[in-house]
């Protein structure tokens, strides 16, 4: 493994260097060195990525028909095709289906020629003037350039084809057989510029079906179909068909949240959530508008009741006892 080719062993304690592995030997100014440690020139990452982690996530196979048809569908719509950056100004027709001579040209100056004529060179003029140095590491590992995508040429028999269109810049070649969402919706935008050979393009229903019938190639599989034929849903609903039938539209009361008040500060509000508060507060009142003399004899006549009432509680009390003493005593 890469950062990990010398025996390396660490030297241990008591040398005053540090304790990473250092490789062995003498006579070179290798020997000595630290190795193995991801801080250590020569040395290995931290963590080495393993190849069983999981590159790839299982997708069933009507899920990856349902994409493809999909990218299929978006490659002959021109508005999606130039929002995905295709130079498409001069290109006469969507999908642009040449005839299946295409297929017996066999020549890069040939094929550049059919381009020009068909308006797509534009787009292969705009991949070739991106290309540029890939910015990091890549530049190493054997991706040193980036470039962008051109146009897809589509094909159903090769006879020379793929040879004179290959070393254009930017453009890919795929047969109509093996078509994947890679090629179609590279980066995962939809709307690749393709150019199809007729014999291709009328392979389409054979492979992916029509309305009317079944794939032949893929069992079980029907194109999908839209759930609206309008589906500008705001027309819908505000067409006089849908408007004259609903109902008037209810206006009721306004809904007023009240706002919230503090008991402690308001006396309405006091009063609302205990009846009894406005009798509590007038006796206060009347209390605190009392002078001395007047307080004085309040004060007297309740004492005189409260005399009187220990006085009759305190007879009833002494005539219980003396009732209850005349039966003697209680046995159980």
């Amino acid at each position: 493994r890469a950062g990990m080719q010398t025996p390396a062993e660490s030297w241990g304690t008591g040398r005053a260097v540090a304790r990473i592995p250092r490789v062995p030997g003498g006579g070179t100014s290798r020997s000595g060195q630290a190795a193995y440690g991801n801080m250590c020139r020569g040395g290995r990452m931290f963590a080495p990525t393993k190849v069983w982690r999981h590159w790839h996530k299982k997708i069933s196979t009507n899920q990856r028909r349902y994409a493809v048809s999909s990218a299929l569908a978006a490659s002959a719509l021109p508005a999606l095709v130039m929002a995905r950056g295709h130079r498409v100004n001069n290109v006469p027709e969507f999908p642009l289906v040449l005839s299946d001579s295409l297929n017996r040209v066999s020549t890069t100056k040939a094929a550049k020629a059919v381009l020009q004529q068909m308006g797509a060179f534009d787009d292969v003029e705009k991949a070739r003037d991106s290309r540029k140095i890939r910015v990091g590491a890549g530049k190493a590992r054997n991706r040193r350039y980036t470039q962008r995508r051109g146009p897809l040429v589509i094909y159903d028999v090769s006879e020379g084809l793929d040879k004179a269109f290959r070393n254009l810049p930017g453009v890919e070649l795929a047969m109509v057989d093996n078509l994947s969402l890679l090629d179609l919706a590279p980066g995962g935008h939809l709307g690749r510029f393709c150019i199809w050979t007729k014999g291709a393009f009328e392979k389409l229903d054979s492979i992916f079906g029509t309305y009317e019938e079944s794939a032949k190639f893929k069992s079980g599989f029907n194109l999908p179909r839209s759930f609206m034929n309008n589906a500008d849903l705001t027309r819908i609903i505000n067409s006089d068909e849908v408007q004259s039938v609903l109902k008037p539209m209810v206006s009721g009361p306004d809904l007023v949240i009240p706002k919230k008040r503090n008991p402690l500060r308001k006396a309405d509000v006091r009063v609302g959530l205990n009846p009894y508060q406005a009798a509590v507060k007038a006796r206060e009142v009347t209390k605190q508008s009392m002078d001395k003399a007047a307080r004085g004899k309040a004060i007297a006549a309740k004492r005189k009741v409260v005399k009187g009432r220990s006085k009759e509680f305190s007879a009833r009390r002494k005539a219980f006892i003396a009732a209850a003493s005349k039966e003697g005593d209680v046995t159980f």
